[in-house]
């Protein structure tokens, strides 16, 4: 399958799942989480992820989260939220003997080949068509080439942090941080110029897919029980007005 044809098949994707974001889910922890943990596109039939969803949840979602101001950064790190890509967790794709970062990338990319003996999980190489830019980028594993293609986290963990996450457990955090919901490839400078921001100060570069970008956004906040600020909310709002 070609790039072009494989970018023409996310968006024919997405209207087949229209309604159905969710399309896997585990049973979620006692923790306070409005829904479930739940995972976006990690079956065959509706991978990759499409454009077009169902606005109308996400705002009765995005209604019921809590708005407040952000709670200070102190005392965040990387490792609040478990080891980097860890197998050990109770999300889908958990316990397959596949680290995270190689999941999501089995999941993204096309004309996947694998490194050798070992058993189809770790990506040597293929063809990302980039949802967020809209550009087809080789990923090769190497020292040099790995982070042209990363892995966003859609609900930066840093800001998961300042909005509720530092009352959840550590394996609460651990699973935030491999939810497939909450994961997607990406390009690398792309993934880097958002850094840990919001939806009120960063979108996509491309509007095409912004729409379902902040649903994702939503859906995870709703799912670990974090919140919003007023200026995020906004932002998240006007996004929903424009969705197709």
């Amino acid at each position: 399958m070609t790039v072009s044809r494989y970018r023409h098949r996310i968006w024919a994707v997405g209207a087949a799942c229209a309604g159905l974001l969710v399309c896997a889910c585990a049973a979620s922890s006692a923790e306070p989480a409005p829904g479930p943990l739940c995972a976006l596109s990690v079956t065959q039939e509706c991978a990759p992820i499409g454009r077009t969803i169902d606005a109308t949840v996400a705002r009765v979602q995005l209604e019921a989260l809590r708005v407040a101001g952000r709670a200070p950064k102190s005392g965040y790190s990387r490792d609040q939220f478990g080891e980097r890509w860890s197998d050990d967790v109770s999300v889908p794709l958990g316990h397959n003997g596949c680290d995270t970062r190689n999941d999501i990338l089995k999941r993204d990319l096309i004309q996947v080949s694998f490194v050798p003996r070992t058993r189809d999980c770790k990506v040597a190489a293929g063809e990302l068509a980039d949802l967020y830019t809209g550009k087809d980028i080789h990923f090769v594993r190497g020292a040099t080439t790995s982070d042209d293609v990363q892995i966003d986290h859609v609900v930066a963990l840093s800001d998961a942090w300042q909005k509720g996450a530092q009352q959840l457990s550590p394996e609460r955090r651990r699973d935030m941080a491999n939810d497939p919901l909450n994961l997607q490839a990406v390009d690398g400078p792309t993934n880097q110029a958002k850094g840990d921001s919001d939806a009120a100060t960063w979108l996509p570069p491309s509007k095409g897919y912004r729409c379902t970008y902040v649903v994702r956004q939503i859906r995870v906040k709703a799912a670990y029980g974090l919140w919003v600020t007023g200026a995020e909310k906004a932002a998240m709002s006007t996004e929903l007005d424009s969705c197709g």
